[in-house]
């Protein structure tokens, strides 16, 4: 996620068709989703998500190393992810589900009009995912069952639960696309995303061209091993944050 990455991010061409409550973000690395400063914890316990890491990464197609610091802050049912690469700054979003945790972000001190999905594959192929939107300290859940397919390119038929608390239903479609999947929801409104799959999990970034995602899994020790890209990637970026 350094000066190379911004270029990436130019290639993002995703449509977003929700409501997102955006706020303007605080200062560096205490960004506020809500605007209201809180401090991040930073205890080593195995599990606990929130915290400062020391990162170190590779960009897509292996074009240079990065080093920097990441800090993860609770609000609400969602994180916000704040990083510093030499100077370079990244804000976004994330959600947990069990050791599997992902984020989108944007350049700056805010990720304003980035959301990010991460799904749970079931052994019949059905999708159970949790949503998270910037600027909205609430999630959003949806369950996306396989009508056609294999693996997990097919066609859903898709029913959640909205940040507001409103039920909706419709339609997903999942295909191949460079190093990961491009997702294509109808709910009443049409909008895409692009996904990286990591064992049964995968995360799917949306938002504007600005707006890149990263999928981690949880070690036991509380390192965040995480694969990273924009729309369309043709290689991923890899990432690892070590809490300090």
């Amino acid at each position: 996620m350094n000066n190379s990455f911004t270029s990436a991010l130019l290639s993002l061409g995703v449509l977003l068709a929700v409501s997102i409550g955006c706020s303007q973000g605080q200062e560096s690395g205490t960004a506020n989703v809500t605007g209201n400063t809180t401090t991040a914890s930073t205890a080593p316990a195995t599990g606990v998500l929130e915290g400062s890491y020391d990162i170190s990464g590779v960009n897509e197609n292996g074009a240079g190393a990065y080093k920097g610091t990441l800090i993860v802050t609770p609000r609400g049912d969602v994180y916000q992810f704040s990083w510093d690469t030499a100077g370079r700054k990244y804000d976004g979003v994330g959600v947990r589900t069990d050791t599997s945790v992902a984020a989108a972000f944007a350049s700056g001190d805010n990720g304003e009009g980035c959301g990010v999905v991460l799904y749970k594959i079931g052994a019949d192929g059905t999708l159970d995912g949790k949503a998270g939107y910037w600027g909205n300290n609430s999630s959003e859940t949806e369950v996306a069952k396989r009508t056609a397919g294999t693996d997990l390119e097919g066609d859903y038929e898709i029913s959640g639960n909205n940040t507001a608390g409103q039920n909706y239903t419709g339609k997903l479609s999942v295909k191949k696309a460079g190093a990961g999947y491009t997702f294509s929801w109808n709910a009443g409104s049409q909008f895409e995303g692009f996904g990286i799959k990591q064992d049964d999990t995968v995360a799917v970034g949306i938002g504007g061209s600005k707006c890149g995602f990263v999928s981690y899994e949880i070690a036991a020790d509380g390192t965040l091993n995480g694969k990273w890209g924009g729309y369309g990637s043709r290689s991923v970026g890899t990432e690892t944050a070590k809490k300090k």
